[in-house]
């Protein structure tokens, strides 16, 4: 069945203003975050889509439609919109088992494009699914693509036992990505050096970091946090934030709280409410949780949308960012950001958004003991860790705010499309 869209206006033959196209094939910008398959890359997307529409561009964010109740295009401020093609069947499918569905996803791009009449100055794919999407748009309509990787497989696949069948696939098209695209953006010197290493020396690679929205998280009190979600003064409480995830550690934080001696209260914040890989991981971390006597101190929220997580970082007496693989670590600079403590994996990009016991500290990954050491110390020297939160929170503001990587960014495409209003208007 053809697939139309409802009639909506040019952006930039009106307005002479550049517009860019966003590709996330899997990661939805307009969904909740913290459910299956929602997380940072969805949060990077929409803060970049609405911080350029802030910079007078004219941003288009396409994903793949998930279900036939979502909308198909979906206004998110004026210049940005997140627009949903048909490519599968529409439910929910696993990042593993989209490949196959790709060719679909260009075809509706395409036919977009080609009904709706409006034309990119370029694309900016983020993740390999969609950097392959990019390439073939890239060598069908000659447009400059820009790339932000998010996870690098050959980093991924070190850290699991039993490699995925399109492993070698993902393998093949993130060299390519990085050796044929425009530019790849890395988010942290840590993923610069990683591809390098360990995906091809050819291409070209600016590092810019990503950025929040720094005075939506610093915006809540403590004691407001606190009063909001009804937990006590007394509380010492260690915060989770994430999906559930076999890499993101969770297992090795409850571990850790098994090992702590002072009385606590973990909440676990983040997951899905449907069923799939993400609610699995959540049923096992609630076996773990079990066996540890630990189910009276846990505390496991469900997803909670972004507008709703400052109080709960706010409140928090420590964030721990336990993962054994991360790119860059948004939750990170979301806890520094609202002025508290955070302790993480010495890994990736956490090692630059987190400078050791100067704005935070960094454990080894899948080590409960030093991870109990740590969270411990937070209860035992609270004035070390209110320097420690207060310079978290300088660097977060002097580094990783969305209006500046934006700014960044927009330079990049600046760089790889220079815009001419004469060339969009004719």
């Amino acid at each position: 069945m053809d697939q139309f869209y409802p009639v909506i206006p040019i952006y930039q033959t009106a307005q002479n203003k550049p517009a860019y196209a966003l590709i996330s094939v899997h990661g939805d910008p307009s969904i909740e975050l913290g459910r299956e398959g929602a997380g940072g890359q969805n949060l990077y997307v929409r803060s970049l889509g609405l911080a350029l529409a802030r910079r007078g561009c004219q941003v288009d964010m396409f994903t793949r439609r998930e279900s036939p109740d979502q909308e198909a295009i979906v206004e998110l401020a004026p210049g940005c919109r997140t627009i949903r093609l048909d490519a599968g069947p529409a439910r929910f499918i696993p990042r593993t088992e989209l490949f196959e569905y790709l060719p679909a996803f260009v075809e509706a791009w395409l036919l977009f494009v080609q009904q709706s009449g409006q034309t990119y100055e370029l694309i900016h794919t983020n993740y390999w699914l969609s950097g392959w999407v990019g390439l073939q748009i890239k060598f069908s309509l000659g447009l400059p693509q820009v790339h932000t990787f998010h996870s690098i497989g050959a980093v991924k696949y070190g850290t699991i036992g039993t490699l995925p069948f399109i492993a070698q696939t993902r393998l093949n098209v993130e060299q390519q990505c990085l050796e044929q695209v425009d530019c790849v953006i890395a988010t942290s010197p840590q993923e610069a050096i990683t591809l390098r290493q360990a995906v091809s020396r050819k291409g070209q690679i600016r590092v810019i970091p990503c950025g929040i929205n720094i005075q939506h998280f610093a915006s809540v009190s403590k004691t407001a946090a606190r009063q909001l979600l009804q937990i006590k003064p007394e509380t010492r409480m260690i915060l989770y934030v994430g999906r559930f995830d076999g890499r993101k550690g969770i297992e090795t934080l409850v571990a850790a709280c098994g090992k702590l001696l002072q009385p606590f209260q973990l909440y676990l914040v983040g997951g899905s409410r449907s069923h799939g890989s993400d609610a699995q991981e959540q049923q096992r971390i609630r076996a773990i949780v079990k066996d540890l006597g630990l189910e009276a101190v846990t505390t496991f929220t469900g997803p909670i949308p972004q507008k709703h997580l400052p109080p709960y970082y706010a409140a928090a007496d420590v964030c721990v960012v336990p993962s054994y693989y991360e790119p860059f670590g948004l939750v990170a600079i979301e806890a520094m950001a609202a002025k508290t403590p955070v302790i993480a994996s010495d890994v990736g990009g956490l090692q630059y958004s987190i400078v050791h016991n100067e704005t935070g500290v960094l454990v080894p990954p899948r080590n409960a003991a030093h991870l109990a050491a740590a969270i411990a110390d937070v209860f035992v020297n609270p004035e070390r860790w209110k320097i420690l939160a207060e310079a978290g929170q300088q660097r977060v503001q002097s580094r990783f705010s969305v209006s500046a990587v934006a700014a960044q960014i927009h330079q990049i495409y600046q760089c790889v499309a220079p815009f001419s209003s004469i060339r969009s208007a004719g």
